[in-house]
């Protein structure tokens, strides 16, 4: 099943944009961060590792990211833990939503396709909903079938497909990997691959990445974390960097294919993204894949693709900044079930899956000295004194 990107419909402006210069970005002049779905939209995020238990003994992995023990909490508790978290972030005045699931390996919680289904049976009673994944793709063709029919009825669904060639190791298996994909592009789910590229392995993972780039299937390009997570390894080249700063371009491939399938009709959103005609006027000159807005202290914006970006240019320090995170956006995370404001952030959690929580009431000062993941540094945030909204109607700023 090859579907080469000669065979889709692309435009100028995809092309134009997904070469764009990352490098020109002011990052030491930004005051302003966020994803643009939350900038915009009265979004709340959620980021739930449904348990440690993955499939995969990768060499690399961190110690505490996986386990063998299968850690999953009763699909019962995390039903009500959804209803809970609605519950309050409508009480703050949010009704969209984005459900990020990751573990350890989700697909394997008893009850992942539940808890797709539960969410999904109420996106018709908020402004929009979308889920996200974050998986090794290991499950079969069988498996990933019936997923996409619950992934048809949010307004957006997403996958973030981690490719680990200890496990993925030659071309057959590779192959398999790009179909599971490509069924998903075409039942209109967002893929990208995250290619962590390690130093001394550069080539051969570069190869890998175009050998899914040139089916039409976008790819990010990650720099290798050290153990802490807040900076890269040594050892890349001057030429590595570069190639690390802009990656592979990020195309609408996915809508191609879905368009030429026709086999999905998504709810449309009830919530304008924003009155504002300026973000209108923007709206209009910036691609769907370039996810997060920057905007400096004079007010002008930049965009990129994917926060995962931030570390190759050492921008994921925002101690001082005023952040959502807490208030429009929770982690919950194994093996303790506690819910807390993000990955990254060290103070008390907010509570825990199986005792309760509370939402912070607006946003607060980061104390952390470096965002971890990219979860966290595109929630949005802003510098202290800046007077820039950090999602429709915000006026925590005056």
């Amino acid at each position: 099943m090859l579907c080469t990107k000669e065979s889709l419909e692309m435009n100028d402006s995809d092309l134009k944009w997904s070469e764009y210069d990352f490098t020109k970005t002011p990052y030491q002049d930004l005051v302003r961060v966020g994803q643009r779905t939350m900038l915009y939209r009265d979004m709340f995020t959620v980021s739930w590792l449904l348990g440690r238990f993955c499939n995969y003994k990768c060499s690399y992995c961190w110690p505490y990211a996986r386990s063998d023990r299968k850690d999953h909490r009763p699909t019962e508790l995390c039903l009500r833990t959804v209803d809970e978290i609605k519950r309050q972030a409508r009480e703050r005045g949010f009704n969209s939503f984005h459900f990020s699931l990751s573990g350890g390996e989700p697909t394997f919680h008893p009850g992942y396709l539940d808890i797709m289904k539960h969410l999904s049976d109420d996106a018709h009673n908020t402004n929009y909903t979308s889920c996200h994944m974050t998986s090794n793709c290991s499950r079969n063709m069988k498996w990933f079938k019936e997923y996409v029919q619950y992934a048809s009825k949010f307004h957006r669904a997403s996958i973030t497909a981690s490719l680990h060639v200890e496990h993925v190791s030659d071309k057959a298996k590779m192959q398999d990997f790009a179909d599971k994909l490509i069924l998903c592009q075409e039942h209109d789910v967002q893929i990208t691959i995250n290619q962590v590229m390690v130093p001394q392995n550069f080539a051969r993972d570069w190869d890998n990445a175009l050998f899914f780039h040139e089916q039409g299937i976008n790819v990010t390009l990650k720099p290798q974390s050290d153990p802490t997570a807040s900076k890269i390894v040594d050892g890349y080249t001057d030429e590595m960097k570069k190639a690390l700063w802009n990656g592979m371009p990020q195309r609408s491939y996915t809508e191609a294919k879905a368009k030429q399938k026709q086999l999905v009709e998504r709810p449309k959103p009830t919530f304008r993204m924003n009155k504002d005609e300026e973000f209108h006027k923007q709206s209009a000159k910036v691609p769907w894949h370039m996810q997060i807005e920057f905007r400096d202290s004079k007010g002008d914006p930049y965009y990129m693709d994917q926060a995962e970006r931030f570390n190759a240019f050492n921008f994921n320090k925002f101690n001082g900044w005023e952040c959502s995170s807490g208030y429009r956006s929770i982690i919950i995370r194994e093996p303790d079930g506690s819910i807390k404001r993000s990955y990254s952030c060290h103070d008390q959690p907010l509570g825990n899956i199986e005792t309760g929580f509370k939402l912070f009431d607006g946003p607060v000062t980061c104390t952390t000295g470096a965002c971890v993941s990219s979860a966290d540094s595109k929630i949005p945030k802003r510098k202290p004194g800046t007077r820039m909204p950090l999602w429709p109607g915000d006026n925590t700023y005056e």
